[in-house]
């Protein structure tokens, strides 16, 4: 039953993951920073969508499968450390970028600060950062049952039960990145610090991608 789930346990150890720096979480800050934090909360929209699809893999017994498949890993590993790689080697050149070019594309952004990105764009590279990852579906596989009750017979409900505590968890972290860019950026140090943070988001994804390459299943 969903009220034998370890909610106590759950929820710090949810916080202290879902808080952590990694690539959506400085992606809905830079987002907040370039685009605003409604923008930045909408595009995170794209990660909960790829955490909801892992979450009903792993209930279905697909996380199983991709731990047990080394060819399904291996595709979904070099998938994700090409896109990963492709990402923050962009990000890095915005951050390397010359002050007039970006102050060019800031002055061509529509009037009343609203974000000249579609949303649309913002969402998806939410959600491919994260179904990029199979580390995240494995964390999926593994963060998730600890909290089961031990013996249970059904575990499916729980499984999504915990899965929705966490996204919601989650979702109010990417709210916290994304109020702190907004805030960066209402303080007038955008350009300054957006480059850094561009140049911190590329890094990131970079290191994220050359470590996906050398993980084993």
């Amino acid at each position: 039953m969903v009220t034998d789930v370890e909610w106590t346990a759950f929820f710090p150890a949810a916080v202290l993951l879902a808080a952590t720096p990694g690539a959506n979480q400085l992606l809905a800050l830079r987002n907040g920073l370039r685009h605003g934090p409604r923008a930045a909360v909408g595009a995170s929209l794209g990660r909960f969508g790829a955490f909801a699809l892992m979450v009903a893999a792993v209930a279905a017994g697909l996380g199983a499968l991709l731990t047990a498949s080394e060819a399904a890993f291996t595709v979904v590993k070099w998938g994700g450390v090409a896109y990963l790689s492709w990402l923050g080697v962009r990000t890095v050149a915005t951050a390397g970028r010359p002050a007039d070019d970006e102050g060019r594309a800031d002055s061509a952004a529509p009037q009343g600060g609203q974000p000249s990105v579609p949303a649309r764009r913002l969402a998806r590279q939410e959600f491919v950062v994260a179904a990029a990852n199979p580390k995240a579906l494995i964390l999926f596989t593994v963060f998730l049952p600890q909290f089961l009750p031990c013996g249970a017979a059904h575990v499916v409900l729980p499984l999504c039960a915990l899965g929705a505590a966490y996204i919601a968890v989650e979702f109010c972290c990417a709210c916290g990145y994304a109020a702190l860019g907004g805030r960066l950026k209402a303080l007038g140090i955008t350009r300054r610090v957006r480059r850094w943070l561009d140049a911190a988001t590329g890094v990131a994804m970079l290191g994220l991608a050359g470590w996906l390459a050398t993980e084993e299943r």
